[in-house]
């Protein structure tokens, strides 16, 4: 009777062991857990720590539980004016409820596959929607700043690149909650021309950018030519106010001179007449001049006068 109670113990002991060992799993930060029961899904467990399940017929699944990138095929998309682009997109996603996650997706592989049918498929819905424009502009970008004549593309602002992202993720996490993913953020990575399209592009481009340059420059001759106009008006202005004042001064001077001339010729007439005399010689004569007079000479006899009255 003492080895069979001995023997009794020891299995209930090892027996306890193994549902401790067994009955109990730690779940680590930044995972989710999905316990099943012969392969079917009956609870979650999406906090860390010590839980508890039924040891024999509880399995443990885990899942991540952090946000996770989803990276799509690079793909030619046709826009609504017909022009092919080059869309390369991602996404941001999660597992949100990780007990729908098992049922419906199974894995994480098969949620990537699963997410590409659905991103891809509205990606390209909005992008046949849209004109080549709204697909390579910024949102944020004006009417002043995205016009035909700045890119020689029919820009009708309406959405814009990222309002188009956002109108994807919107319309894709209407999907996702039944296969218990979560959609976060869908953006496009790039955005291109085809190699065919490109060029044809560029030529656009160029010929806008001469043609508004062309524009800019007729535009700086007009501007130049009034301002050049302008200049002229004021400084004829100008000059001839200058001119007016110039010939008043003058005139009042010529008749001030004239004033002085009449008095000194009342005062004495023959000295004023030798000295109009003697100011004609000095502008004649230079300093190197030899000047020979005739004894009937005005000047020889003012000479003669004024020799003889300093001699006396």
């Amino acid at each position: 009777m003492k080895n069979i109670a001995k023997f009794l113990l020891v299995g209930l002991v090892l027996a306890a062991i193994v549902i401790i060992y067994d009955g109990f799993f730690i779940l680590e930060e930044g995972k989710q857990a999905v316990i099943t029961q012969f392969g079917a899904p009956v609870a979650s467990k999406t906090e860390a720590g010590l839980h508890f399940k039924k040891p024999f017929f509880h399995q443990v699944q885990l899942f991540e539980k952090k946000i996770q990138i989803w990276d799509g095929e690079p793909n030619q998309v046709p826009t609504n004016d017909k022009t092919y682009v080059y869309l390369d997109v991602t996404a941001r996603w999660k597992i949100a409820d990780p007990l729908q996650f098992l049922r419906a997706v199974k894995t994480e592989a098969r949620a990537q596959s699963l997410l590409s049918d659905i991103i891809d498929g509205t990606v390209r819905d909005m992008v046949n929607k849209n004109d080549l424009s709204e697909i390579i502009r910024s949102s944020d970008w004006s009417e002043a700043t995205m016009t035909p004549s700045n890119y020689g593309l029919e820009a009708r602002p309406k959405m814009g690149r990222d309002k188009i992202a956002a109108r994807v993720l919107e319309i894709a996490s209407k999907v996702t909650p039944q296969y218990g993913i979560e959609l976060n953020e869908v953006m496009f990575k790039r955005v291109n021309y085809i190699e065919s399209v490109q060029l044809r592009v560029y030529d656009r481009m160029i010929s806008e950018r001469k043609r508004i340059a062309a524009e800019k420059r007729s535009f700086g001759e007009g501007q130049k030519a009034e301002i050049l106009g302008q200049v002229e008006r004021e400084y004829n202005e100008i000059t001839s106010e200058a001119n007016r004042e110039a010939l008043r001064i003058k005139g009042k001077a010529d008749a001030e001179a004239t004033k002085i001339y009449g008095l000194a010729y009342s005062k004495d007439p023959e000295f004023y007449s030798f000295q109009r005399s003697l100011e004609g010689y000095a502008k004649i004569i230079g300093a190197n001049t030899n000047l020979v007079l005739s004894a009937d000479s005005e000047l020889y006899q003012y000479v003669k006068e004024v020799s003889g009255n300093t001699a006396e």
